[in-house]
């Protein structure tokens, strides 16, 4: 077990140099590439305007030259730039190819002897760190060529000046021999300086073919931004009290006070104001416009009148419990009556009480009209309550979304935004083009392209497995999405089975849907 687990250990730190350094290339030819499929205009205005002031001042005074000397045009500054990407475009793409390559070759070779490595390290280990350090020899010669590109007119000074030479193993350990333990401990340790060769190569060459750094791409605004720091510097420095002036202390005095003044008039008095009402809505509900014993008087008081009218009318005795219907009948039909001779009976008749009783009528419909109503606000008392705070709440909303954007704001595939996971989404397609490549490869007989090509899968698949692996341990998913990423990278699986489980993991996995989907 424990020379298994030396084996393991190479392997995954020899697997972990050549992910770190293929995505450290692939990073940057992303941009390059990018550059690449502007416009003629765009190229000319990143060469000039997007690799730093001397870069500007440089291009600037030989485009100048040129232009009183020789007479260039504008076509001239546009081949230049765009020999200026593509050179590094060439150098990159390279580069990727030989790691990639090496990558694949030996993921094939310990995927082949991988069960008996495990059974029996002390014997295969040998024949695979031979292999291993003939792989190391192969990627030697295919980055060497790499010399043989640098140009007399190179933009890059010193690009390819520095050759990559590795360490190989005595002629002693390439015999077929049982190793020592201090033989395979040497063999360990040149696999690793030779790592560490590799790792400062391609620093080396990445740093001189790199993108611009932010700051460099954007140095036109950030000197606007710094001159116009200094002059509001010196604007401030003007009306400072260390020239003698009081208007700062003034501004910031009045800034202090207006900023209490709305604290106080727009949040914490309409706080405290939704906060009384919604105590007051509970402890002023038996109070009202109207009162339910003032409406009872009033219905009281017309019942008596409707009695003693229609009595008075009928010229008999009625029960007491006669609706107020039937009295208000006999009223209205005397009441016709009366109104025939207005005048008359306005004075020597009873139009005149027939009238009061319709307006004790009218005021009792009144009453029970705001009575009603009154019941009405009291059971929405909590509903206006709670609409004078929407106000308040939608503010408190709108901020929560600017702090949960602010916290989702990361756009790898490792986030945890909406745009993280259309980039996860984006290596699988990546990984099933890059199949499909592979496979085109191997139909034409181009086995070269064909290994570097299946050492791009793997990259992918890597950046692939780090992207998924937090989210779907959180969904549960993980053991057989892992699984389904192992059998992608396994060299002997065909190609249709791998785009089968390819389209399987876009439409089942939770950490790899749409985001309308999981709605």
């Amino acid at each position: 077990m424990t020379e298994a687990s030396r084996v393991v250990d190479v392997l995954e730190d020899i697997m972990e140099h050549m992910f770190t350094n293929l995505h450290n290339v692939q990073k940057n030819l992303n941009f390059w590439q990018s550059r690449a499929e502007g416009s003629n205009a765009r190229k000319v205005y990143f060469k000039v305007f997007e690799r730093g002031p001397r870069a500007f001042a440089s291009e600037t005074f030989q485009f100048l030259r040129e232009w009183f000397t020789e007479g260039s045009s504008i076509q001239h500054l546009s081949e230049s730039a765009s020999a200026y990407i593509y050179e590094r475009i060439a150098v990159l793409t390279t580069l990727r190819s030989s790691l990639a390559t090496f990558l694949a070759e030996m993921y094939m070779e310990v995927d082949r002897c991988g069960e008996e490595l495990l059974k029996d390290p002390e014997r295969v280990l040998p024949s695979l760190l031979l292999t291993i350090n003939g792989l190391f020899s192969k990627l030697e010669a295919s980055i060497g060529h790499l010399h043989a590109m640098r140009q007399r007119n190179s933009s890059i000074d010193g690009s390819c000046s520095f050759p990559l030479m590795f360490e190989e193993l005595p002629e002693v350990n390439q015999e077929g021999s049982q190793w020592t333990d201090c033989e395979m401990r040497d063999a360990i340790n040149l696999v690793y300086e030779n790592l560490h060769k590799l790792d400062t190569y391609i620093s080396l060459m990445v740093a001189k073919h790199q993108r611009p750094r932010k700051v460099t791409v954007y140095w036109i605004r950030y000197t606007c931004g710094a001159v116009g720091l200094s002059v509001c510097s010196l604007w401030l420095l003007r009306h400072s009290s260390l020239m003698g002036s009081p208007d700062i202390d003034n501004w910031i005095r009045e800034a202090r006070d207006s900023t209490i003044s709305f604290f106080n008039d727009h949040v914490e008095q309409p706080l405290l104001s939704i906060r009384d009402e919604l105590f007051d809505t509970f402890r002023k509900r038996h109070k009202g416009v109207m009162e339910i014993e003032e409406v009872q008087l009033t219905a009281n008081s017309l019942h008596r009148m409707l009695l003693a009218f229609s009595e008075q009318t009928k010229g008999q005795k009625l029960p007491e419990n006669a609706s107020d219907q039937e009295l208000l009948e006999i009223v209205m039909a005397r009441y016709e009556k009366e109104v025939m001779h207005p005048i008359q009976n306005l004075l020597n008749g009873e139009l005149a009480r027939a009238l009061l009783i319709q307006v004790q009528k009218l005021k009792l419909d009144i009453e029970t009209a705001m009575l009603e109503l009154d019941q009405i606000l009291r059971a929405n008392e909590i509903n206006f309550a709670i609409l004078a705070a929407l106000p308040a709440f939608f503010l408190s909303l709108i901020l929560l979304m600017l702090v949960r954007a602010w916290f989702k704001r990361d756009t790898r595939a490792e986030g945890r935004g909406r745009i993280a996971r259309l980039q996860r989404r984006l290596l699988i397609v990546e990984v099933e083009k890059r199949i499909m490549q592979y496979q085109t490869y191997i139909d034409n007989g181009k086995e070269k392209d064909a290994e570097s090509m299946y050492g791009l899968v793997l990259y992918t698949l890597d950046r692939l497995y780090h992207a998924v692996e937090r989210h779907a341990k959180a969904t549960g998913e993980w053991q057989w999405l892992r699984q389904d990423i192992v059998d992608l990278a396994k060299p002997g699986l065909q190609t249709s089975y791998k785009l089968i489980v390819t389209s399987r993991m876009e439409r089942v996995y939770d950490c790899l849907l749409p985001s309308l989907k999981r709605q």
